[in-house]
């Protein structure tokens, strides 16, 4: 059979369940909503990262082509015309060649032809520039020392060699410096300065960089709402599970309730039972659960001892079950072997209701009722303080019963005759506070602590 304990335990774990259910489930749910919450940040700010990155990557992309259609176009119509061996030169066909390149190009505003000094070699704004020398910027610099093409969108607010081009109104243009190489195409010997109308660019870069946003806002917010949906049907599953465990628990509860009930109700039956052996022992375990509770209440104990108590002297003598009739209902002194038995009945009767959880606060005080304070007692020899206090009354109100009590081998003793058996056994058999407290209930107690003859 499972033990008092093991099923206490299990007991109280189910309880626990049981009134703690609607609590763990709103701490579960508040748990999924902040996970709701969270991943909709997260998500936001992955959607932003990666449409912040998806465009930077398309304006860049967009701005490359963009530098790379202009140089080759401009390279294969300008490069024929203004390169001889390894030099730049100018010739009368470039002006009418470049004007055609203008026309082919309507979003290209102007083009200069650099010299590896710096020198302008060509423009088609404000010509009275041509074969001055200009400092190199680092993109103009970086087109001819390094060979390779370098292209932005640049606002047109500049001064110096690129004031004339901030003069023609454009917000902002697509500058490109494309090296300009020599005959054989081994190395840098100039370069071009194209500056072309950045608004169609833009607008290009503008309805592809929403479409990005668009689509990345429609897959994050797909996932966030797959995601809703899949914490919203756990959180349904969470509810119908805690639902149907607190049922279980609640069965389960009344059913332990039900089944406490009848044992103690078959305890019950029992211990009457153990009364009814010895006619004169009848109504034994009444009058030692009003005696001690009326020394547990002097003593101050708190409800629920005071309920251990009251089923500790209920089922003190539970155990005598075990003892045989003709030992118990013997008319004469017990032999050596006899009282031996007997001496066995706390343990028995601790054993008999270990297997009952509402009487397992009591099982102690059972076992231990036969203790004497000076450790003479039986069945653990304990003494003093170690007995516990619930035993040491149980004790008392036991040998009180039982001295003035009528038995067929001895008279009952007279009231004042048990007083002083009682006092004269404080600090010895009896704990000295219980003798005190039970001495302080005689006055309110006295018609009552003697069996009616």
């Amino acid at each position: 059979m499972t033990s008092a304990r093991a099923r206490v335990a299990y007991l109280a774990a189910v309880m626990m369940r049981h009134h703690g259910g609607d609590r763990r489930l709103e701490g579960s749910l508040t748990q999924l909503r902040l996970f709701v919450v969270a991943s909709a940040v997260i998500l936001v700010a992955g959607a932003a990262l990666l449409g912040s990155a998806l465009a930077r990557t398309l304006r860049g992309e967009a701005v490359d082509l963009k530098q790379q259609s202009l140089a080759q176009y401009v390279d294969g119509v300008l490069g024929p015309v203004v390169v001889r061996g390894n030099k730049v030169v100018t010739t009368r066909w470039l002006s009418a060649t470049i004007s055609r390149v203008l026309r082919n190009q309507p979003d290209v505003v102007s083009v200069k032809v650099w010299r590896p000094d710096g020198v302008l070699a060509f423009t088609t704004l404000q010509r009275t520039r041509i074969g001055h020398r200009f400092p190199l910027d680092d993109e103009l610099g970086e087109a001819i020392h390094e060979n390779r093409a370098v292209a932005g969108i640049v606002g047109a607010g500049a001064n110096g060699e690129d004031a004339a081009e901030a003069r023609l109104g454009f917000t902002h243009l697509i500058q490109v410096y494309a090296p300009l190489e020599n005959a054989t195409h081994t190395r840098a010997i100039g370069a071009y300065e194209i500056y072309a109308n950045a608004a169609p660019l833009e607008s290009l870069i503008a309805s592809r960089v929403h479409m990005i946003w668009f689509t990345v806002a429609a897959v994050f917010g797909l996932l966030w709402l797959a995601l809703v949906l899949l914490v919203r049907r756990a959180s349904r599953t969470l509810r119908r599970r805690t639902v149907q465990l607190r049922d279980r628990s609640t069965r389960l509860l009344e059913s332990y309730r039900l089944l406490e009930q009848s044992a103690l109700e078959a305890i019950e039956t029992l211990n009457a039972a153990v009364d009814a052996k010895d006619p004169y022992t009848a109504g034994h375990s009444q009058r030692v659960r009003d005696v001690a509770l009326a020394i547990g209440d002097a003593l101050g104990l708190p409800r629920d001892r005071l309920g251990a108590l009251k089923l500790a002297g209920l089922f003190h003598d539970i155990g005598k079950l075990r003892v045989p009739d003709a030992v118990l209902t013997k008319p004469g002194p017990l032999t050596r072997d006899e009282f031996e038995l007997v001496k066995r009945h706390p343990e028995d009767g601790a054993e008999i209701v270990s297997h009952l959880g509402r009487l397992h606060d009591a099982l102690p005080f059972i076992r231990h009722h036969h203790e004497r304070w000076d450790g003479g007692g039986y069945p653990d020899g304990l003494a003093g303080a170690a007995i516990p206090l619930e035993a040491s009354i149980v004790g008392l109100a036991d040998a009180w019963d039982a001295m003035t009590t009528d038995r067929p081998y001895s008279r009952a003793l007279t009231f004042e005759e048990a007083v002083k058996e009682i006092r004269n056994a404080r600090g010895t058999q009896f704990s000295p506070s219980v003798v005190d407290a039970f001495l302080s209930t005689i006055p309110v107690r006295e018609p009552d602590l003697v069996p009616a003859g």
